[in-house]
């Protein structure tokens, strides 16, 4: 049996967490259950002083029971280079509050081992990092230029619009070769960030289904499908998807083995992908989803599998 370890969870407040489909909460259960320590706090909790990185944090356990699921202990202050693990959960966006949190859990990796790895996590943006396996995806661009996109328009009819930082589907458009809100829509992004956009090639194939493929040390163990609600080009279960159980297809497999080594050699131990029909559309490290809905759908608990990843490292 692995020996307990001290086990700080850098996530989003735990009393709004849903205990039925939040992939924290399971892994939380699943540290607890093998007899390691649980500390909760908050990103903005972290504190980098003298070259020492401290937490304001709760002790925390956790239950799968609704309105009574956790019990915090008393709030103090830790230097996390005495914890053995931190993982780091809290959702994106990825900005640069986001940045900032990798940059300080650098300074105590790998001695205190921070899942997943933080320079890492910064190096590969989900938008960013897949553009890597260019073969892998339908035909995609990132850019400011406008007219660069009136181009891939006129070159594809339907286009995907995404922001390059986004997360759950926020501000994702499918813009028709009849729609005339491209421009109004460059303009209103424009106007609301300095980032450039993703500018994706429709895949008519996630009306079935956009499949999200969990990843544990570069090896694929299970995935779902999120397939969208009627009337919407966008299948985030934020939004409506519905998930649904779904087998591992040979150029599923193909992606995997591709993508799978880097993601190992990365330190990257908790992946999600997502893939409509044939192609590769995200690589997703910062807070990767799914644990429960595989678990109804397939019976197999993956949580199971990070944490004999995590404590292989120590």
């Amino acid at each position: 049996m692995a020996k307990a370890l001290k086990v700080a969870v850098q996530m989003d407040p735990i009393q709004s967490v849903n205990i039925d489909g939040d992939s924290t909460f399971a892994l939380m259960l699943e540290a607890q259950a093998r007899g390691h320590q649980l500390w909760h706090y908050h990103v903005r909790d972290l504190t980098l002083r003298a070259g020492q990185v401290l937490a304001r944090m709760q002790p925390v356990e956790v239950r799968r029971e609704k309105g009574n699921h956790y019990t915090l202990g008393e709030a103090a202050e830790h230097d996390l280079s005495g914890m053995d693990v931190v993982l780091m959960r809290q959702d994106p966006p990825f900005d640069m509050a986001y940045i900032t949190a990798t940059h300080i859990l650098e300074m105590i990796h790998p001695r205190t081992l921070v899942v997943n790895d933080p320079a890492s996590v910064r190096n590969a943006p989900e938008k960013l990092f897949v553009m890597q396996f260019p073969d892998l995806m339908p035909d995609t661009m990132i850019t400011h230029d406008p007219l660069e996109v009136r181009k891939f328009r006129e070159k594809h009819g339907d286009i995907i619009v995404k922001p390059l930082f986004g997360n759950g589907g926020a501000g994702v458009f499918h813009l028709r070769p009849e729609d005339g809100n491209l421009n109004a829509l460059l303009e209103l992004y424009a106007e609301r960030s300095r980032e450039p956009l993703m500018i994706q090639q429709y895949v008519p194939a996630v009306r079935e289904g956009d499949k999200r493929i969990i990843l544990v040390d570069g090896v694929p163990m299970g995935a779902i499908n999120r397939v969208p609600a009627t009337g919407e080009s966008r299948s985030n279960m934020h939004v409506g998807g519905r998930p649904e159980k779904v087998a591992l297809t040979e150029r599923d497999r193909e992606i995997c083995d591709r993508i799978g080594p880097e993601l190992k050699a990365r330190g990257l131990i908790f992946v999600g992908i997502d893939v409509i029909g044939d192609y590769l559309t995200e690589i997703n490290v910062t807070s990767p989803t799914g644990l429960q809905e595989v678990a109804r759908f397939d019976g197999v608990n993956l949580e199971k599998a990070i944490w004999d990843a995590i404590e292989a490292r120590r």
